[in-house]
């Protein structure tokens, strides 16, 4: 990977020079879809960057990154240079890729920005094998932009969950249905139990896969009885929080705290060059 090579970020798609929130949701889908690709022929649909197209190359057998953007696959293709990665340039809604020639087919942060979105969905169906399967983002319409007041200037339509669900059931009838968020948690895991769960850590770009989170454990809790048949089933993973999210709006409140102080900052150091220029111009 040529790491000398960067995408300026605009905020219409992901760079993985971005950190904390923004990087944790976008390499946790990517992570997430990687666990399921051994021998696979993988096509990421709307690739962007390419971060993601690599990540997947790892575990995939062939993966081919897809994006209209000519300066995107450029990027890619100077960045992310591997024999089992391929990237072109091209539209999600009219693939130039035979029929029945994907094992899975990816596509994150694609569906909101477009229109056409069964177009997309037909497209996607058709270059997959009878076999083969759809792994999709589309963020909540109601939680995303209605509780929240924000309309991402990018994205052209988002849906709610009852128009998501009868989007993918036209083309794709069975689906389960998965939710991500961001949350302050705490997280509770039976250790040394493989196969309980898969957490996922990046690290430089490169992303592990584990029965066990990486940090290791700042409490011990056990379930002890007189023998094994007396132990209860409890669920092996385990995460809490408050319904108000206490910890993540305090945190909201302290990233806003410091961003109206920069703010105020900017407008004192404005005012300052402001008042010396005017003493230039008296003096």
């Amino acid at each position: 990977m040529n790491e000398s090579a960067k995408l300026d970020f605009t905020g219409e798609r992901f760079t993985p020079e971005c950190v904390r929130e923004i990087a944790y949701e976008h390499w946790h889908r990517y992570a997430w879809a990687a666990t399921l690709l051994s021998g696979k022929r993988v096509l990421d649909a709307a690739c962007g960057e390419g971060y993601g197209s690599h990540l997947l190359s790892r575990h995939a057998d062939r993966v081919t990154g897809i994006d209209l953007s000519a300066e995107a696959i450029e990027h890619a293709r100077a960045r992310y240079a591997s024999e089992r990665l391929e990237f072109r340039q091209g539209d999600v809604t009219s693939l130039d890729l035979a029929d029945d020639s994907m094992d899975v087919v990816v596509s994150f942060e694609t569906l909101e920005h477009l229109e056409a979105q069964d177009e997309m969905l037909g497209e996607f169906r058709r270059v997959l094998r009878p076999a083969g399967c759809l792994l999709i983002s589309s963020p909540d319409k109601k939680t995303y932009s209605d509780d929240t007041g924000y309309q991402n200037p990018y994205h052209a339509k988002e849906l709610y969950r009852d128009q998501f669900e009868a989007l993918l059931g036209r083309h794709f009838p069975a689906f389960r249905l998965f939710g991500q968020k961001l949350m302050f948690v705490s997280a509770l895991w039976e250790i040394d139990r493989g196969g309980a769960a898969t957490f996922h850590t990046e690290d430089n770009g490169r992303v592990e896969h584990a029965g066990q989170p990486s940090a290791p454990p700042l409490y011990f809790l056990a379930l002890a009885a007189a023998n094994h048949a007396a132990l209860p089933e409890i669920a092996p993973v385990s995460m809490y929080t408050d319904r108000e999210e206490s910890v993540y709006q305090h945190y909201n409140e302290e990233v806003a705290k410091h961003i109206r102080a920069g703010h105020l900052i900017a407008e004192r150091d404005a005012e300052i060059e402001r008042l010396k220029a005017l003493l230039e111009r008296s003096g």
